[in-house]
């Protein structure tokens, strides 16, 4: 019952994400309609599964690759669809972003062990939530970034100036939220780890990129806000920040071991 609830997302993800582009290549406004359906169902059908597993697990089901990855997907899915409906028509585009972004990364999740199991000891906190929970919006609200800065480099010497800074304004807001997020999750993680390690930071391989990451943030912010720089280079910035991100989810994980190896 739980792979197949799992499953199904997994299918509609992909069905809004060529129901859209159809819909950009055809300029047929009815499949866009149906594009923003299926994209609401998957987001329900998905919500239904993290419940479903969260119940069978007796915990918030976000411990281990599957469950973040999962999650994160789910994340990026719900922003997407939240600011599609919030500003309506203005951010149609927003579906072409956030199905495709949400189907590769729940594409990564499905080649994970899905298997249920017991939280380690160092899991078992009420910090576990909050840091783990800041860390999915975070990395959503950096991937939809970089999203945006692919479609402003696609679109750029053909789109009105209007629809360009609604773009780079957009992907400021999202990075801007990211980082408070990542924030979260650092100061979240150095109270937790004192708590279970006696340390508040120990150099972790995950400790040290999510830090690095952060970083590479705070630049794109300053240069943003004091510098002044808009348009193509905060584009570029906002896809190469996100490889960062990426090294730190999953680079970490498979080439460095440490005591966030779980995760």
């Amino acid at each position: 019952m739980l792979n197949t609830l799992f499953l199904l997302p997994v299918i509609l993800y992909f069905v809004a994400s060529a129901l859209q582009i159809s819909a950009l290549v055809f300029k047929k406004d009815v499949l866009k309609k149906l594009a923003l359906i299926v994209l609401a169902a998957s987001v329900a059908i998905h919500t239904a599964y993290i419940v479903a597993r969260g119940v069978a697990a007796g915990r918030v089901p976000m411990s281990n690759q599957f469950e973040f990855a999962n999650a994160f997907a789910w994340g990026v899915a719900v922003l997407g669809l939240f600011f599609r409906l919030r500003y309506r028509d203005t951010m149609q585009w927003m579906v072409t972003l956030c199905a495709p972004i949400a189907f590769l990364i729940i594409s990564y999740a499905a080649q994970q062990p899905r298997e249920i199991s017991e939280l380690m000891p160092a899991l078992r906190s009420s910090w576990f939530v909050l840091h783990i929970g800041s860390a999915v919006f975070s990395y959503a609200g950096f991937a939809l970034a970089a999203g945006i800065g692919v479609r402003y480099l696609v679109i750029e010497k053909k789109a009105e100036e209007k629809t360009l800074k609604q773009m780079d304004r957009l992907a400021y807001k999202f990075i801007a939220f990211g980082f408070l997020m990542l924030t979260v999750v650092i100061i979240s993680g150095m109270i937790w780890a004192e708590q279970a390690w006696s340390t508040f930071w120990s150099w972790d391989p995950k400790e040290v990129w999510a830090l690095i990451t952060w970083i590479v943030y705070a630049v794109y912010l300053h240069n943003y806000l004091r510098m002044k720089w808009r348009g193509g280079r905060m584009a570029w910035f906002a896809i190469i920040a996100f490889i960062a991100v990426m090294f730190t989810f999953v680079g970490v994980n498979k080439l460095m071991s440490g005591l966030h190896s779980y995760a």
